[in-house]
């Protein structure tokens, strides 16, 4: 009985990264076209895919834009505080059961329930220019600038919301981006999830789902990451890049051979420690669980 369950438990985690998937790509195919320069020609069937959180970019980005909101009285600072306290408690004391993950994924970006899309897009765009411009990783950038050089597409892949996440691409020169797609009916947030997070095996299934649309071949194309939970994502591809990684991907790395960049040095590497442990769908689902505890007590 438990081997049967353990089937249907890892089927239904493939159905949710499919779906999950899909709803990226959907997105990814409805975000305006970037520019691309025209003084190599375009490699039709190579690419590579970026993680965003501490691997583009220094820290959590939905944590950045969390910041952003609370400066703009969306919540308090104290509950930005208790939310993070709370979400670094969880995942250094390793209580991610299975019950936690699903109130986390249902939770995760309710907190814009209600609010416009193109409102929540223009305060991501200030935002970037506020809190994210300068956390940009010059190394991460210089490799993805490589690939765009290269005549190679460029994409970021991440649990990050899908708005956010092409405002970074965008923003960078990207070719697009992959991201968690939150519902919306006649442009304003449900404040439900369409598919999951794009978080592990999701984001594996989003490349794979991109590469037979945009006719790439996988086994010419890189990823990089920072994290073990995108080891997925970087075995799907001919070459995988840790980049600033944890201790497991960097032990993975060596193992595998995977290539290791990191471009963190002495204390600056220490005090980006914690926001690596918060994963951006666990700040998302930090800071709804902090939104309707506030929307309870009032």
């Amino acid at each position: 009985m438990a081997g049967k369950r353990d089937v249907e438990s890892d089927r239904l985690a493939e159905l949710a990264g499919e779906a999950s998937a899909e709803a990226a790509i959907q997105a990814a195919a409805m975000a305006p076209e970037l520019e691309t320069s025209l003084a190599v020609p375009t490699d039709l069937t190579a690419a590579a895919f970026f993680d965003v959180d501490n691997t583009m970019m220094m820290g959590a980005s939905i944590f950045h834009f969390a910041r952003g909101l609370a400066a703009r009285k969306y919540f308090s600072s104290s509950d930005l505080a208790g939310f993070v306290w709370q979400q670094l408690k969880f995942r250094v004391g390793g209580r991610e059961d299975p019950a936690s993950v699903k109130a986390s994924r249902e939770q995760a970006l309710s907190f814009v329930a209600g609010r416009s899309v193109a409102e929540l897009v223009s305060l991501g765009e200030e935002i970037f220019d506020e809190l994210m411009a300068d956390r940009i990783w010059k190394g991460t950038q210089a490799l993805a600038q490589m690939h765009l050089d290269a005549g190679q597409r460029v994409w970021l892949v991440t649990a990050t919301p899908v708005e956010l996440a092409q405002i970074i691409a965008r923003r960078l020169g990207l070719t697009g981006a992959l991201g968690t797609v939150s519902e919306s009916e006649d442009g304003v947030y449900t404040g439900r999830l369409v598919g999951d997070l794009l978080h592990g095996k999701a984001k594996a299934q989003a490349v794979r789902s991109l590469a037979a649309k945009e006719g790439l071949n996988l086994r010419r194309c890189t990823a990089y990451s920072d994290s073990s939970n995108d080891v997925p994502m970087l075995s799907v591809v001919g070459t995988a890049v840790a980049v600033n990684p944890d201790s497991q991907l960097r032990e993975i790395s060596r193992r595998k051979g995977w290539e290791i960049r990191d471009f963190r040095t002495g204390r600056k590497a220490a005090r980006i420690g914690v926001p690596s442990i918060l994963g951006a769908g666990a700040v998302a689902g930090a800071v709804a669980a902090t939104m309707a505890y506030r929307r309870r007590v009032r």
